[in-house]
């Protein structure tokens, strides 16, 4: 691209406004080419927007606008709401649980205790202050609620530390922790064995070197300790950085616990605590965190283009049940694979304005009925149908809440932080956007996987899908210069980049947050003990009962060291397995399949799976690699059963 037209679309772009009716940027008519180069930033401790790295930037949002023109969809923008003072905060609480510190539940010490006590002192921190925010707004509007004392509230917490008979902690976050993560999290350190976590200069660090990324301590915990360690070494983030760390998972031991393993109340908790978490961190940071709020529209109740993703889910699943991604846009994907990942320019090269406009009121008349031609449907025409089927979402893929969230994440200081940040934001996406944005990226990777044909890097691939997430739903964000908005675009490319690169540890739930869902559970289980012993003890036959059962359950017939595991489904139905330092949960797959026939056996491999149901969890599937000795004493009360996932 030609100088001149870059830097007419940096400078107009920054000009432009959402049409209300269309979503997409109106141009001022009166605009005319800047001449002269942006003025680029440069310094020697961070990337510098270099023009010719961000050329497939400029010339996507090139095809956009031609693409805008060519649409006259009646697409209605997303409108934000300004939240009144505190309202915020009030949805806040309610959203991470903590509810229970207002109404009528707030005069239960115990419930309050519950909650807080599976908090590390970042999380505490962050959730106390929002509960003074909400109690000042409450006191100013002469609220007749019934407003516990802040002070109160977390005093029970400290006087629970400072009381326990032992000497220790036991219902504070610091025994919690100890427990299930084996560190004490004022001396978590980022450091494994001596080697610290703490990713070096851009231009510093070469692509082969490895960091691991810790998650077993709380982010926010690491980002204090950070602060404190490496107050000299804070990184700047704000060019695009085409050279980034081969970040690795540790193994855990007791196994890694992906998006998707756990049951649905159990990942209510996690997302609960990720919200606490990414606010506690960004606290700690200094970076301000703003959930938006968008207000309902009226929005398209059928069709394909400019339909949100839960309708286009309600037609699929009436179609196909269990659909968990849009089948419009799984036939996209499906049809560029067709025509071979190894095309030079795949996903830079735009379709014919004219022929996707065609095929768009083609395929809102025929894709449902099945009368579609997919074969008239050349490779580059289905790809720029991917990305405009994406853009002309009402709500934007990454939610209208996270949004300018996820373009944050650019600002924080080290790329280890913002990975951190990336992780606890796509915990927070709900399950469809989630699940969609897990389906393109996956695809992207297979795109950039074919790099030495395609000539398609990770950076063109970022560059051009950058656009097409964030350009277009910039929720009435204006940039006043030149420079903003040249930031932004660097910004969110880098944001593209970092999904598309770390995606499987993105999608991976912090072992601290899992640990923090065990700790709650456990509570409660507790707490509901003591009711029923309250109630046996009024029905002393009951009682005795009851005891015997329990006895019963608990003994069961199985001797110390040894698990007995059901497969309700499979040949062997139960077996009675010997724990032993290196037995994994592959190790006791594999003994159920061997006593399957020969197909039965290929046909149930890679289909079944070992879960641990109960105890201090709900229900969890098990990575191969979990040692089950090391999880039987995480979770000693489990039952341990052979399954497949549900759809």
């Amino acid at each position: 691209m030609e100088t001149s037209v870059a830097s007419y679309y940096i400078w107009s772009l920054s000009h432009t406004q959402v049409h209300r009716r269309s979503g997409q940027y109106t141009m001022n008519q009166e605009i005319t080419k800047v001449k002269e180069k942006p003025p680029f930033d440069r310094s020697s401790s961070q990337d510098s927007v270099d023009e010719l790295r961000m050329d497939d930037y400029w010339t996507e949002v090139d095809n956009i606008k031609k693409s805008s023109e060519n649409r006259q969809e009646d697409q209605e923008v997303v409108v934000v709401k300004e939240p009144d003072e505190g309202e915020l905060e009030e949805e806040w609480l309610k959203e991470a649980g903590f509810s229970i510190l207002f109404g009528e539940s707030a005069e239960d010490p115990q419930e309050r205790m519950t909650f807080l006590s599976t908090l590390t002192r970042t999380q505490a921190a962050a959730v106390q202050k929002r509960v003074e925010m909400v109690y000042q707004t409450l006191r100013k509007k002469n609220k007749q609620h019934q407003i516990p004392d802040v002070r109160n509230i977390f005093a029970q917490r400290r006087e629970s530390k400072e009381k326990a008979p032992d000497g220790t902690e036991s219902q504070s976050v610091r025994t919690n922790e100890n427990k299930y993560q084996g560190k004490d999290d004022q001396a978590c350190s980022l450091v494994a064995g001596e080697k610290e976590l703490i990713p070096p200069e851009p231009e510093e660090a070469p692509a082969s070197e490895t960091d691991i990324i810790t998650l077993e301590v709380s982010f926010a915990e690491q980002a204090v300790n950070q602060k404190e360690s490496s107050k000299d070494r804070t990184q700047k983030n704000k060019g695009y950085d085409t050279l980034l760390p081969n970040f690795r998972l540790p193994k855990e031991k007791t196994g890694t616990t992906k998006i998707g393993d756990l049951a649905p109340e159990d990942m209510k908790k996690v997302c609960a605590f990720a919200l606490i978490e990414l606010t506690a961190f960004c606290d700690t940071l200094g970076v301000e965190l703003k959930k938006q709020k968008a207000v309902k529209i009226k929005t398209k109740d059928s069709g394909l283009f400019c339909v949100p993703l839960t309708v286009l889910l309600e037609q699929d699943q009436r179609k196909v049940p269990g659909t968990r991604i849009p089948l419009i846009f799984q036939k996209l994907i499906s049809r560029i694979e067709e025509g071979g990942l190894e095309t030079e320019g795949l996903l830079r090269i735009p379709g014919a304005a004219f022929r996707i406009k065609s095929l768009c009121q083609e395929l809102e008349a025929k894709f449902y009925e099945g009368t579609f031609n997919w074969e008239s449907v050349k490779q580059h025409d289905a790809a720029s149908l991917l990305k405009l089927l994406i853009r002309e979402l009402p709500q934007p893929l990454l939610s209208v809440e996270y949004l300018t969230a996820f373009q944050a994440v650019h600002n924080l200081p080290t790329k280890e932080q913002q990975l951190q940040a990336l992780n606890l934001l796509v915990i927070l996406l709900p399950d469809a956007n989630r699940d969609t944005l897990k389906a393109l990226l996956e695809f992207l990777q297979r795109v950039i996987d074919n790099k030495e044909k395609n000539k398609m890097t990770l950076m063109n691939v970022a560059m051009v899908m950058a656009p097409n997430l964030f350009m277009c739903h910039t929720l009435g964000l204006k940039f006043s210069e030149q420079q903003e908005f040249v930031t932004m675009a660097a910004g969110t490319a880098n944001i593209m980049n970092l999904l598309i690169k770390y995606q499987d540890t993105l999608w991976t739930i912090p072992k601290f947050l899992v640990n923090q869902v065990r700790r709650l559970n456990t509570a409660y289980l507790k707490k509901d003990k003591r009711v029923k012993k309250k109630l046996l003890k009024k029905m002393a036959h009951d009682r005795e009962k009851y005891e015997k059962q329990d006895k019963s359950t608990n003994d069961a017939d199985v001797p110390q060291g040894v698990i007995r595991v059901q497969a309700p489904h499979l040949s062997k139905v139960s077996m009675a397995i010997q724990l032993t330092e290196k037995l994994k949960a592959s190790d006791v797959l594999a003994r159920f399949l061997s006593q399957e026939s020969g197909i039965a056996q290929t046909l149930k491999k890679g289909e079944v799976f070992l879960y641990e149901v109960g105890g201090n969890i709900g229900e969890r599937c098990l990575d191969d690699d979990t040692y089950m000795k090391d999880l039987h004493q995480l979770n000693p009360n489990a039952e341990w059963v052979i399954k497949s996932k549900p759809s």
